[in-house]
C-alpha cells in the first residue's frame, strides 16, 4: 500500500484541482493507496470541501486540527497517521506536481528507502529563489549532517524511515533534517517545482526565517561554538591592545586618548555580547519547549483515519 501525506491551510482555491491531480496518480499505481490531508487549522472553509471529497472518495482521509500549528508539525501528524509501506509528502498548493510521485515509487522498488526530490527550477521571484539557495548552502556548512541541498519536504519514505522518524521526540519540528539524520538508503530526483496554483503563499517572510532558524538550530551546535570563537578572539584582542598601552605609556610616555573610539569599542562588544546571549537563549527556548513536553498538535476531527 501506498500514503500520500498532504499539509494543507487555507487552500480551498486548489483543493478540487489537487484533488483531481492526486486522484489520477494514485489510480495508476500498481497497489491499493491512502491519502492522508491534513487541515492544518484554515479558516477558509477547506474542511468542508475535505469532508465532501471524503465521503466520494473514501481514500482521501483528513485529518483536522484544531488550531494552526504549522506545516512542520503538519506533515508529522501525516507520517504518524500514515499505514503505507511506501510514504510520500507533498505539499498542498500544487508547487510540487503529482505527476512526479510515480518517479519516486519507481526509486523505491530499486531498493532506496528515502527518494527525495531536488529543485532543479523554481517559478519564484529572484529574490525567493536567492534566499533559499542562500540558506541550503549556509545550513550545510553549520550541520554536522549532509542535508542535500535545494531538497525540500516532496519526498518518499519506506515505512522503516517513518518510524523512525516518528520516534524523534523533539517540538520544533525541520522535517527534511530529520529525515537525513535517519538515515537508511537515500537518493535524490531532480524536478521543476511549479508556481503556486492559486492564492497567496503561506510561508510568509516571517515563517520562512521561523524555519531557517529551526533547521540550523535543531541540528547544529556550529553557533554556540562562533560565539565561543568569536568571545576568545576579542579577549586576545583586549589583552594584545592593553598590552600595547602599557607599552606606549612606559616606553614613550604617551597616553591614549580618544572618547569616540571607546564608544565605539564599547558599542561593537555590547553588540557582540547581545548576539552571543541571543545564540544561547534560542538554544535555552528550545529546552524549554521540551521540557514542557506538550503534544505535538490537537486534533478536531478524523474522517476515516
Amino acid at each position: 500500500m501506498y500514503s500520500i501525506v498532504i499539509p494543507v491551510y487555507n487552500e480551498r482555491d486548489t483543493i478540487p484541482a489537487l484533488y483531481e491531480r492526486v486522484k489520477n496518480v494514485i489510480d495508476s499505481f500498481d497497489a491499493p493507496a491512502e491519502v492522508v490531508i491534513i487541515e492544518d487549522g484554515g479558516t477558509d472553509g477547506s474542511f468542508e470541501l475535505l469532508k465532501e471529497i471524503h465521503k466520494r472518495d473514501p481514500r482521501f482521509k483528513v485529518l483536522s486540527f484544531s488550531r494552526n500549528f504549522g506545516h512542520q508539525v503538519a506533515i508529522s501528524a501525516g507520517l504518524e497517521h500514515a499505514s503505507g509501506d511506501a510514504v510520500m509528502i507533498i505539499d498542498g498548493d500544487l508547487q510540487d506536481p503529482p505527476e512526479v510521485l510515480p518517479q519516486f515509487v519507481a526509486k523505491w522498488k530499486e531498493g532506496f528507502d528515502v527518494v527525495y526530490a531536488i529543485r532543479t527550477k523554481r517559478k519564484e521571484n529572484i529574490f525567493k529563489r536567492a534566499a533559499y539557495a542562500v540558506f541550503y548552502r549556509i545550513l550545510n556548512q553549520l550541520s554536522y549532517l549532509d542535508i542535500p541541498l535545494d531538497s525540500g519536504d516532496f519526498c518518499l519514505m519506506d515505512k522503516r524511515a517513518v518510524e523512525a522518524l516518528c520516534k524523534l521526540p523533539e517540538r520544533k519540528r525541520f522535517v527534511r533534517g530529520l529525515r537525513t539524520w535517519v538515515g537508511f538508503r537515500q537518493i535524490g530526483l531532480a524536478y521543476e517545482r511549479d508556481k503556486r496554483f492559486a492564492g497567496e503563499p503561506k510561508y510568509t517572510f516571517t515563517r520562512l526565517l521561523g524555519l531557517a532558524y529551526d533547521g540550523i538550530f535543531s541540528i547544529s551546535t556550529t553557533p554556540l561554538r562562533v560565539a565561543v570563537y568569536i568571545g576568545f578572539s576579542l579577549a586576545a584582542l583586549a589583552f594584545l591592545g592593553g598590552l600595547l598601552v602599557v607599552y606606549d605609556k612606559l616606553v614613550y610616555g604617551i597616553a591614549l586618548v580618544g572618547w569616540s573610539s571607546t564608544i565605539v569599542v564599547i558599542t561593537f562588544l555590547g553588540g557582540v555580547i547581545l548576539s552571543t546571549l541571543g545564540i544561547i537563549g534560542e538554544y535555552v527556548s528550545r529546552i524549554y519547549e521540551e521540557v514542557k513536553n506538550r503534544p505535538l498538535y490537537v486534533v478536531k476531527e478524523r474522517l476515516g483515519l
